[in-house]
């Protein structure tokens, strides 16, 4: 499956789950929910998937992954009004950090927000 059906098929289960619980729970029941989605797809997925930061050769801190899709996307999940411009540069930070190039970013807001972010700028044709 190339990048961009995987993409597409993590949207489709987003909305799905957004559409079953609708708004106004935490992070934390969304990124379970999807994180049954995503298997029920038969999608490979990691939750809370811890990664280090190195600086200059050594070990500067780590975070944790919301979900891991076969090792390939990232994805951050936020249950907000509003995505803010700190939230993409924190999935970017994270998509470096972990050496993946593509990342969502799904906000389970009022309404389902998703915006797709790389770890290089990527031209769009």
């Amino acid at each position: 499956m190339t990048i961009d059906e995987l993409t597409e098929r993590v949207i489709g289960c987003a909305y799905y789950v957004h559409g079953q619980l609708g708004a106004g729970f935490l992070e934390r029941v969304y990124e379970n929910a999807l994180r049954i989605e995503l298997n029920a797809a038969g999608i490979s997925v990691k939750q809370q998937q811890p990664v280090n930061v190195w600086y200059a050769g050594e070990l500067v801190g780590d975070f944790q992954v919301d979900l891991l899709v076969v090792n390939r996307l990232i994805i951050e999940l936020k249950a907000v009004e509003n995505l803010r411009k700190e939230h993409e540069v924190q999935l970017v930070n994270y998509l470096a950090a972990a050496n993946i190039d593509d990342g969502l970013l799904i906000n389970f807001g009022t309404s389902v927000d998703i915006r797709r972010k790389f770890r290089r700028y990527q031209r769009k044709v």
